[in-house]
């Protein structure tokens, strides 16, 4: 799987606005509907669901990274986002940093493999130092996707 399978370009946020947590994914869930990921009638629905998951445990990872993630039936394929916050967020990470990457995906629940490949790719790029070194940096969209497709093409060796 690469990110350009399921990562909508047009959903790509540089900078979030947001402050906390719930906004961040609002703000995220926001560009997928702008972007035509999803329906705006599913819109609150999807969040809540993604704020259930994080009830579970944060999806805060560690290291500045976070991958809120959830399945819903409102979608009938694999959607995601990448979005920035160069300040950094409060997200209940598990090593209590601040957030400065997220990627966040929606899912069809009748298809739990793919859901699991995409947040695998995602986990073993974000593996990689340089990786998130440069998506940090990046401050257009255009950046952005020329580092998801050197991730898509090995350049960072993972």
């Amino acid at each position: 799987m690469k990110f350009a399978d399921f990562i909508l370009v047009d959903a790509i946020r540089t900078e979030i606005k947001a402050t906390d947590k719930e906004g961040v994914i609002r703000e995220m869930v926001q560009s997928l509907l702008d972007a035509g990921g999803i329906q705006e009638s599913e819109y609150e629905g999807i969040v809540k669901a993604i704020m259930r998951r994080e009830d579970l445990g944060s999806t805060g990872i560690g290291r500045g990274i976070a991958v809120p993630h959830t399945k819903h039936v409102s979608v009938d394929r694999l959607v995601g986002t990448v979005a920035i916050s160069p300040e950094g967020i409060d997200f209940d990470s598990l090593d209590c940093e601040k957030v400065n990457l997220f990627f966040l995906l929606v899912s069809p629940p009748d298809r739990p493999g793919e859901h699991l490949r995409a947040l695998e790719h995602i986990t073993r790029q974000l593996k990689d130092d340089a990786f998130c070194r440069f998506l940090k940096q990046s401050r257009t969209r255009e950046d952005i996707l020329h580092l998801l497709d050197e991730a898509d093409n090995n350049v960072y060796g993972k």
